[in-house]
Order: structure tokens, then sequence, then C-alpha cells
């Protein structure tokens, strides 16, 4: 029996979330509604003209792994962080709900990474990242006795870019199959794909059981015109593949099965988390033994319960929340 069902490993970083107008986006020079890397200096000068915010442990894996333990998951994570006060943000926040967490606080390098979340009326997310401290992940990161002990390990797209993290990605991927558990990735983002587009391929086809991903990252992975023709490539790549499209749902298909899950209404307040916590409720339902239908619509649920407010972590109990779909 895995000591965790759901190990996930990504950049870490603390997510600094504030509600502007779109003048202020406007006036940081950062395209809106997209992601914009940023160094250090930018960042703390960003940081400096925004309003009250809200300071949070953040990282599209380990919000995963929040999601997986409001569900009642037993999840981990593994991600870079330094001796600083961003750094000791991210440890409490991610331990206080419930996730394990003991990689050692580095001492030299970059500072803790983060990413400033610009939150405008119409609930679109301006993001302006500094990697920091995530970005320098290695093989050392790497706790074999922990993936090992893992159902399913998580891996984030977005770590695809250092050298060494990339090497750290398949190292984990690597040590969950030689222990005989499951490796998921989530794309991440189109940008990710379309830097890293052949060997996102050839890790899916070779070392991908899980694979997560929204419409527009899965047609460009395949350059393809249409989602249909997306599913169609997919298929079989991996043993399954969950796959979303905004407010029309998504799709899991897993070799001739097709699951086809309604989305969840919610009142959309910000769209910061939504991928990662569908990808919550998906493998918190997948490491319990639930259908793939039901891990679908769970985790349709769990992302409309994040869109519904503002940051990208649950504000309730997911595991109470979802009662009925769990049938309990």
């Amino acid at each position: 029996m895995s000591r965790f069902d759901v190990l996930t490993l990504g950049n870490a970083l603390v997510d600094v979330l504030v509600h502007a107008d779109d003048d202020f986006v406007a006036r940081t020079a950062v395209e809106p509604g997209a992601m914009t890397m940023v160094d250090a200096a930018r960042s703390d000068q960003i940081y400096a003209e925004m309003g009250p915010a809200i300071e949070i442990s953040g990282g599209s894996a380990a919000n995963t792994a929040a999601g997986v333990a409001s569900f009642g998951g037993n999840a981990a994570y593994i991600g870079r962080v330094s001796d600083d006060a961003f750094g000791k943000v991210f440890s409490h926040d991610l331990r206080s709900v419930g996730v394990h967490f003991d990689t050692p606080l580095a001492t030299t390098g970059s500072p803790t990474g983060r990413c400033l979340v610009i939150v405008t009326p119409d609930a679109q997310r301006t993001m302006c990242t500094f990697l920091g401290a995530g970005a320098e992940l290695d093989e050392s990161y790497i706790d074999e006795a922990l993936v090992a002990s893992s159902a399913v390990t998580y891996l984030e797209g977005y770590v695809w870019d250092p050298p060494a993290a990339k090497q750290a990605v398949r190292r984990a991927a690597s040590i969950a199959h030689r222990a005989d558990q499951r490796v998921a990735l989530t794309l991440s983002d189109p940008f990710c794909v379309e830097r890293h587009r052949e060997e996102f391929l050839d890790l899916i086809e070779g070392h991908i059981d899980i694979l997560f991903a929204n419409e527009h990252e899965i047609t460009m992975l395949y350059e393809v015109e249409t989602f249909d023709e997306a599913l169609h490539r997919v298929r079989g790549h991996c043993d399954i593949a969950a796959l979303t499209r905004g407010a029309s749902g998504s799709v899991v298909v897993a070799g001739d099965d097709t699951h086809v899950i309604d989305a969840y209404p919610a009142d959309v307040v910000d769209t910061t988390g939504a991928g990662d916590l569908f990808a919550a409720g998906f493998l918190y339902g997948f490491t319990h033994g639930k259908p793939l239908a039901t891990c679908g619509r769970l985790a349709s649920f769990a992302a409309s319960e994040v869109i519904s407010h503002l940051g990208a972590r649950p504000e309730v109990s997911l595991a109470d929340a979802a009662r009925s779909l769990l049938g309990d």
C-alpha cells in the first residue's frame, strides 16, 4: 500500500493576488490575460505598485497537492524555496493544509519565486512570474523513497525549461515506474507546449500514464485544427488523458472508452488554479478506485469551486462539499 496518494513536483511559487482595473494591467506593460516571465527587479517593482494583496503558497503542482489534501487524500510535494520571507510563507501554507513538504529551505541561490496575479473585473488573470529558487530544482531534490511510496507522481510542464529540472523530472518518472507506480503530467501552458513539443510527445508516449491538458494545449501539441483530431491522436499515447474545455466541460479518454463530463455551474470570480484543481479532483478519485467518469466529475467540481473566489486553493473542504459525488 502506498504511503501517499499523490506526490506533485513543480515550481514552488508564492501567489500574490490582487484585484485591479485594466489600467493597472496596462501600466505593467505585460500581455493582459497571459503569463509573462519577469526578473527579480521587475517583480519587485510591480509588487511595490500593487494594492493590498493576498499572499499564499502557490505554483501549479502545489495547488494540486493542496486540492488532493482538501478531498481527504494523502498528498506530498517536492519543490525548491529559499530561506526567506516568501519561502517561509510557502512552507507554512502548504503544511497547514495537510500536504507533506519536508524539502529543506535553500540557503544559496535565488530568492523564492513568486507569481503576481492581477485579477481584473472580468475575472481575467494576468500573471507576472519570477521563478526564482523554483527554477533551480535539480535531481538532488528527488527523494527516491518518497516517489516510490506515492501511487501517482504528478509532474508540472512548467518545470521543463531548466535542464537540471528536466533531469529531475525524468528521474522521478523512472523511480515511480520502477516501483510500479503511476506518472501523470500536465502540459501546463500553451507556451510550454510550443517550446517543448517534440520532447513532450516523446515523454507522453514513453513515460506518462495520465495526461492533463486543456483544449488549446492538446491541439497545439499535435498541431491539429480541431479538438476531435487531437482526441484521436492522444488516445493510445498514454493510458488516460483528461482534457478540459472550459465552460464546455471535459473529456476523459482511456483506450476505447470516452467519458464526456459537463462543467459545474459557477459564478466566475478568478480562473486562477482551475486546471490545478481539476487535476486534484481527478487524481483523488483515481487513487481511491473511483470509475473514470466519477474522477472526471470530481475534477469538474473542484475546478468550479476554485474559480468561484479569489485564489488558487479551495476555500471549503472539498471532501465535505463533494460528499454526494463520493457516495459517502
